[in-house]
């Protein structure tokens, strides 16, 4: 069937769409405008090869086209008009760089000629992103000639590359377009003829034959021999979300069980959901080293770490004390050492170290050491959380590690919820897939990025506090477009109950209303204007009981009221009492 177009944007606008296709694109994300409109059309006719989903505010747009590239490891492709629709796009920019996530962002522009004049929803668009992509180019103005249809479908395979290879991130792409923007006949009559020519002469099959997807080589790397003869070392399995998880976990487990060094896992490492894979398994690293008399006792002469530093604080200052020789594993381009000490990146993937051929012999006194202390201090908090029953904030994350369908995609927000995950995340055989935004550590988009995440996924849960929450809440608006299953688990304390951690809590005012900021939110009313469910949780087992089986559509809220001030004093009085005691 002979392809027809009505004018020159149409045409551009379907070489653009389907280069992706052919690329492998699944997913592009519409905001609504004018000047994009040949981009959304054109899309809009790739439906069902390219899923479109229509999403009016750009901020939630983003971080849910965020959310999908997270969780299906792919280039998504974000669409909006000129003006300031692509700066709200900014915030998930700059968390997809820092989390290493794919966007192809496409913001419609006008031609030169309409800028630097006061043309209405225009912008400085060029560079818009400052050095946040990966890469930005403008393109050239639709044109019908062979030669500049050839130049937009290479700088579209190359914008496609270049999102995902050698780090994944944000590709920006301007893309001009003159009037008329809808399908209509271009009132010129020469643009009408040359269009009809150049489509007599443009054979679709031989153009997009070019178009290859290739895989970057995986090479291998034999350890070191100063880890082989290192007696006391620690592997650090940080932040990290793997595309496959278990042969990620597997391959630390390799290398913690060839070394004979213990593994000091994040909870939002992946490792403390596979922790059958792992004997040596430190999940309570953090209160260990609160107790500093252990923590000089397991003073190490060489740190591993794989992915990115963990979230805790008494970690981070342990290692800036003790001084080890320090080594990150990492595939990525970027500095990973936060904390500027003896560091050597190897810039590979853990799965890629040559582990197979080697038994090392040593004593296994510093390892047994940091095994007695787990054992110990794990017993404690399970017995001390047995036997809590009022509703606490820091036992929701104790609770829901251990009560989660398997392989449950769970999104967990910054701030408290993040650090609760980290302390009190029980070890499990749940292959639960964990997923954050601790590229910037922001609240924004939580609430998208979680949906974006739950999108044609399996039932998916969100752990979040109200701030967090309402910050994004026009997340809710996707509701309509959204397929699947998302469970909030909502920890509603009235503020941000980190700020009391910090000591300006000491100060009032102004701590309260400029930094704990309470909204006084009815959650319940504000569910119902959104159409989303809500249930008010009353114990700890209402909570588990919503939690096993979740259900299969739909979007609901669990909310889980606490005090925020007795949740802040419960950790102040508590998460240094865990090790104390503690003998090795």
């Amino acid at each position: 069937m002979p392809l027809t177009f009505k004018n020159v944007n149409q045409l551009w606008a379907y070489i653009l769409t389907e280069t992706l296709k052919r690329l492998g694109l699944t997913c592009a994300v519409i905001c609504p405008g004018s000047r994009s409109t040949p981009l959304t059309v054109a899309f809009a006719q790739q439906v069902p090869n390219i899923e479109a989903i229509s999403i009016l505010d750009e901020r939630s747009a983003a971080f849910f086209a965020l959310g999908q590239a997270k969780a299906t490891g792919r280039p998504v492709v974000l669409v909006c008009t000129s003006g300031t629709a692509g700066a709200n796009f900014y915030p998930a920019v700059i968390e997809a760089k820092e989390s290493r996530i794919p966007l192809l962002i496409l913001t419609a522009d006008r031609p030169a000629e309409l800028r630097d004049c006061h043309s209405g929803q225009t912008i400085d668009q060029v560079k818009l992103y400052g050095s946040y992509p990966n890469w930005y180019a403008e393109l050239a103005l639709p044109s019908l000639d062979m030669r500049m249809l050839a130049y937009l479908r290479q700088m579209i395979i190359h914008s496609w590359e270049r999102c995902q290879s050698p780090t994944g991130g944000t590709v920006h792409l301007n893309i001009p377009f003159r009037d008329p923007l809808a399908p209509i006949p271009d009132v010129e009559t020469f643009y009408e003829t040359s269009l009809q020519l150049l489509l007599s002469e443009f054979h679709p099959k031989e153009f997009f034959s070019g178009i290859v997807h290739t895989e970057l080589p995986i090479t291998s790397y034999p350890i070191p021999e100063e880890w082989q003869r290192c007696q006391n070392g620690i592997i650090i399995a940080g932040v990290a979300q793997p595309q496959r998880p278990q042969e990620y976990c597997s391959a630390i487990a390799k290398l913690s069980q060839t070394l004979n060094w213990p593994v000091l896992a994040e909870g939002l490492s992946p490792v403390r959901n596979y922790a059958e894979l792992n004997p040596y398994l430190i999940s309570t690293y953090d209160l260990i080293l609160r107790n500093q008399q252990l923590a000089k006792q397991l003073t190490p002469e060489m740190v591993i770490q794989i992915g990115e530093m963990p979230t805790s604080k008494e970690l981070r200052n342990w290692i800036t004390t003790t001084k080890p020789r320090y080594w990150v594993i990492d595939p990525s381009l970027q500095n990973l050492d936060s904390l500027h000490g003896k560091t050597t990146h190897l810039r590979i993937s853990v799965e890629n170290l040559e582990t197979e051929k080697l038994e090392i012999n040593r004593n296994r006194e510093y390892l047994q050491k940091w095994c007695d202390a787990e054992t110990q201090v794990r017993k404690n908090i399970d017995d001390t959380f047995e036997n809590i029953e009022e509703l606490i904030e820091s036992k929701a994350a104790w609770l829901i590690s251990q009560n989660l369908p398997p392989e449950t995609p769970l999104f967990i927000s910054n701030s408290m919820p993040v650090r609760d995950v980290e302390f009190f995340w029980k070890p499990n055989n749940l292959k639960i897939t964990s997923y954050f935004n601790r590229g910037a550590n922001g609240i924004d988009g939580t609430l998208s990025t979680a949906l974006g995440i739950a999108h044609r996924q399996q039932s998916s849960v969100m752990l979040t506090g109200d701030l967090a929450l309402l910050h994004d809440t026009n997340g809710f608006l996707i509701r309509n477009k959204f397929v699947g299953h998302q469970t909030i688990i909502l920890i509603n304390n009235n503020g941000g109950g980190i700020f009391e951690m910090l000591p300006i809590a000491n100060f009032e005012p102004p701590f309260e209303e400029f930094f704990a900021t309470p909204q006084d939110i009815d959650f319940a009313q504000l569910c119902a204007t959104y159409k989303v469910q809500h249930e008010l949780i009353i114990s700890w087992e209402h909570l588990q009981k919503r939690l096993n089986p979740l259900p299969t559509t739909g979007i609901r809220v669990l909310e889980v009221r606490t005090n925020r001030k007795l949740d802040a004093k419960w950790r102040k009085d508590n998460l240094s009492n865990f090790s104390v005691g503690i003998v090795i």
